[in-house]
Parts: C-alpha cells; structure tokens; sequence
C-alpha cells in the first residue's frame, strides 16, 4: 500500500465511509484511533462507502500509542491549523502517514507534540474560515502524494506505461 491514512477519533461516519472509498481508489491503508463516535457497522457509513470497503485495508486502534506499532511514526505528517508548511511543499514517499483529527476538535496536542514540527501540514485557505470538510482535506493531501508517486499503480500510470513502451 503506498500511504497510511490516519483518522484520530472521527465523528461523522459519512467522511469516514467517504475517505474508505478514497482509499479503496489510492491503494491507500486507512487507520482509525478511538475512540470512534460511530459503529463501524453505521448504516450511513456502508451507504458512504459503497461497496469498496472489501477494497481497502480499515485497521481500528485503541489509542495513537498502538498506532506507532503499525507505522512509522518518524515519517508522520499530520494537518493542523497551526501547519509550519502547506502540504505541497513535502516530498512524501511511499508507505509515508498522514494524521488528519476529529471533525470538531482536530489533533490534541499530545498527539502534535509525537510529530516533528517541520512535520505539521497546513491547508491553505480564506482567512476567515477555519476548516473545510474532513473527507475533502484528506483528498486534497492523499491525492498530492499519490501524484508526487506518478499514481503508481493507478489506471493513470498504466495508460502512461503503455503509451511509453507501445
């Protein structure tokens, strides 16, 4: 899998079934922390996720501490507000993390304080607003990684090959 897909405690299961689908699409693993504020079994999450969930790997964690059994840490990013550099602005590499917080909360600072702070991503957006929807932030970085990786392993990449060796 080429990114781990980090949620710390979502909220709202129609983004989580969203980014589900999203990673089923990227070939990305998407990692959730509890708590959760939904049963994974949500009727509106199926509805959101479609029927890609047996596409995508969905690994639950009791807390961000058994997260840093599963990935490497070192090689994290997560998006706050208070990002020290706009998420383009990184040269990912597969099998890099990327921590996006709650929908109404974001990421606790003890969280924050486990990522470098070169690390920390922003969002660019207008000055008098706060957020944009959970599922289109992790888009937005998911898809950045994914194209700084020439979307290996995506339709993209494959018409890109047969173009090149036909």
């Amino acid at each position: 899998m080429p990114f781990n897909i980090v949620l710390v405690a979502p909220e709202i299961p129609q983004n989580t079934g969203n980014i589900i689908r999203l990673c089923a699409n990227t070939g990305s693993t998407l990692h959730l922390v509890e708590p959760l504020a939904f049963s994974m079994s949500e009727k509106s999450l199926r509805r959101a996720s479609l029927d890609y969930s047996h596409l995508t790997d969905v690994v639950v964690h009791e807390s961000f501490e058994q997260l840093g059994e599963s990935v490497d840490i070192s090689r994290a990013f997560a998006t706050t507000v208070g990002g020290n550099r706009v998420y383009d602005e990184v040269e990912y590499q597969n099998d890099d993390t990327i921590i996006f917080g709650s929908e109404s909360r974001g990421l606790s600072d003890s969280v924050l304080s486990e990522i470098r702070p070169e690390n920390r991503l922003s969002i660019p957006m207008m000055p008098s607003n706060r957020s944009i929807n959970l599922s289109n932030a992790v888009a937005l970085v998911v898809y950045e990684m994914w194209r700084q990786q020439s979307f290996v392993g995506g339709e993209l990449a494959r018409q890109t090959e047969r173009e090149y060796f036909s």
